[in-house]
């Protein structure tokens, strides 16, 4: 090969044999350096590679991971629960005299005075009003004329038989005539008892003139005034009177409660304007009987007012404590309200949702009874969502310590 082409090659020749042993041993160790540079590019490409693969692994795992996790539903669970007490049912009511009656007259006339307003406490047999009767008083003096008359009668047919029974023993007159002067007699008996009787009646009438409390009570109505028409028996009472010591109470129990109330359970009655206090009463008795038109049982409450402080006509609020029921109550925010019924969803022990229809009881407002559809031992998720459907598996959070 010429100078000229090795020029062109780029390559020197070699002068010497010394000359061409050092360019070769420079060429070796370049192609060794060239080839160890390949390798470490190499070594270090595949690392990269195998990191690239392990760090995608990595990723698919725990991104498989954080899916399971997520997709998996932590729900808060409780079990049902038995009441260790009564619920205490609170109604409206109205108080009432324990006797309450309106005061009518029997007679009539005008009114001659009154003796007692509004408020006034009075005793059985105390007068009230009196009440002027002119004509019962003189019917009263015509019918006593009329039995005097009827009386004079009597002595009369007395005394004509006394004769014609003297007459028939010496058998002077018949004894047609003597059984018909005998018959008179009976005649007069009776006109006299009869007269006698109408003057009772009347007598009886005019001490109605004097209107007089029939029991103990204060006065809450007057309803009339001095010189006013008196009717007897007309529907405006002279009085209204009312026993407030003790007092009456009547409420309506629904009929889910009704079975619960029996007579002789204490009550506690409270009034809005009379804070800070309350009274003790009992259930006098019940009616036995649900409305069919109100779906209400009705029950009244003896409440004793010693003080006075309750006055009849009052709205008030009855407390009435009930005895635990057996049934298991559960919180209400574990119903499921869906189109085919009321449910819960219970978590079996394989963290298995089991979707169960329930039967509701009482609503006592955090808590609702449950008559059938559970167990004690079920427990039950509270706020499930909307979503949750039967046979989806579900993980129980734990409880904060």
């Amino acid at each position: 090969m010429t100078e000229q082409r090795h020029a062109g090659l780029a390559i020197h020749p070699i002068d010497d044999e010394g000359g061409d042993h050092h360019a070769l041993l420079r060429r070796r160790q370049i192609v060794r350096r060239a080839r160890i540079g390949v390798i470490v590019v190499a070594v270090l490409l595949a690392v990269g590679a195998a990191r690239t693969v392990f760090v995608r692994i990595a990723n698919a795992k725990d991104l498989e991971a954080s899916s399971t996790e997520l997709a998996r539903q932590y729900v808060k669970t409780a079990l049902p629960q038995t009441a260790a007490a009564g619920q205490t049912l609170a109604l409206p009511g109205t108080l009432q005299g324990f006797v309450q009656a309106p005061i009518s007259a029997r007679a009539s006339g005008y009114l001659k005075r009154w003796t007692r307003d509004i408020g006034s406490q009075v005793k059985k047999g105390e007068l009230l009003a009196e009440i002027e009767t002119p004509e019962i008083d003189q019917q009263l003096s015509q019918a006593i004329a009329a039995r005097q008359q009827t009386a004079s009668s009597l002595e009369l047919a007395k005394s004509t038989v006394a004769r014609w029974e003297n007459l028939r023993k010496k058998d002077v007159v018949s004894q047609q005539d003597l059984d018909e002067r005998r018959s008179s007699l009976a005649q007069a008996t009776a006109n006299l008892a009869a007269a006698d009787a109408n003057v009772q009646r009347l007598r009886q009438t005019e001490g109605f003139k004097r209107i007089v409390a029939p029991f103990d009570g204060v006065i809450t109505r007057r309803n009339v005034d001095v010189g006013d028409l008196i009717d007897a028996g007309g529907s405006r009472p002279l009085f209204l009177l009312a026993q407030t010591d003790p007092l009456r109470v009547y409420i309506n129990v629904p009929q889910s409660y009704a079975q619960l109330v029996k007579a002789g359970q204490p009550v506690v009655v409270t009034q809005a304007e009379l804070r800070g206090q309350s009274f003790k009463g009992e259930v006098a008795r019940t009616s036995g009987a649900i409305d069919t038109a109100t779906r209400m049982m009705q029950v009244e409450v003896a409440l004793p007012n010693r003080e006075g402080l309750l006055l009849p006509g009052a709205y008030v609020q009855v407390s009435l404590p009930l005895a635990a029921s057996r049934a298991l109550s559960i919180p209400a925010n574990a119903l499921l309200f869906r189109g085919d019924g009321t449910r819960v969803a219970v978590v079996d022990g394989e963290g298995r949702v089991r979707l169960r229809t329930v039967q509701l009881g009482r609503n006592y407002g955090e808590t609702v009874e449950v008559i059938d559809g559970i167990g004690p031992t079920d427990r039950l998720v509270l706020n499930p969502s909307d979503s949750l459907a039967e046979g989806d598996i579900v993980s129980v959070a734990k409880e904060p310590a």
